[in-house]
């Protein structure tokens, strides 16, 4: 099996995953809002938000993870697909592949470095790459509209991305790795800036927020620092006020 159809198997064929995704999508998207969806991979968030009748502007840089983005979703008019990553600034970049594992192809060297040997991440390769062009979160929002909630899911550049992001904006998330914890600090640290932040964790595929009340920069800092290894991967929300 190829890595997109095992990523097309993995996403899609978990109802109850999907019905958690949708249960906690909800909380942020409304029916006619808008949601950037950055590092859509194969868009089972996308088809998420566009289930519950927002526009999407979906970012997917991986040429022939894009080609699959687009059968799936190209002729809903309710989205619109860009072949590019998102960024500090807006220009080309080098993006690395694995061929094997699409999922976290990454244009950070950073990213692949901490991988290298940490457990869990036995047996990834980056084993190829491509030049893709890079736009900013400013761009987009210059373009489309100011976002109801922004997701972003890069492997090891969240806080590159938040870096071209200039105006605080009402909701959004991002993933966070155990290999990287400096990463989610640095994208906590760009929020806080922007705006008064409070924030949440989910884990791994649970789709479920850990906490009924909504933690502070610092609290969520803590927590972060805080959960083991094993625990892998992740997604902080953020929201203003």
């Amino acid at each position: 099996m190829s890595g997109i159809s095992r990523s097309l198997n993995t996403y899609y064929r978990d109802k109850a995953r999907t019905d958690r995704m949708d249960a906690l999508n909800k909380v942020f998207v409304q029916p006619d809002g808008l949601v950037f969806d950055v590092g859509a991979h194969v868009g089972d968030r996308t088809a998420s938000f566009l289930r519950l009748g927002a526009s999407v502007v979906a970012l997917e840089p991986q040429p022939r993870v894009f080609r699959a983005l687009r059968l799936l979703y190209g002729r809903n008019r309710a989205a619109v697909l860009l072949p590019c990553a998102a960024g500090r600034e807006a220009g080309d970049t080098t993006l690395y592949l694995n061929t094997h594992n699409p999922t976290v192809a990454t244009v950070t060297q950073d990213f692949i470095e901490a991988a290298s040997g940490a457990e869990g991440w036995q047996g990834q390769t980056w084993d190829d790459s491509v030049t893709v062009p890079v736009t900013t979160l400013d761009a987009l929002i210059a373009r489309f509209g100011v976002p109801d909630f922004i997701k972003i899911d890069v492997e090891g550049h969240e806080a590159d991305v938040l870096a071209g992001l200039s105006t605080g904006v009402r909701a959004l998330s991002f993933e966070f790795t155990t290999i990287q914890r400096a990463c989610a600090h640095d994208c906590i640290d760009r929020l806080s800036a922007l705006g008064r932040y409070t924030f949440n964790l989910s884990l791994g595929e649970e789709h479920v927020l850990r906490h009924d009340t909504w933690l502070t920069a610092d609290a969520v800092r803590m927590e972060l620092d805080a959960l083991p290894d094993d625990a892998n991967s992740g997604d902080v929300y953020a929201r203003l006020g």
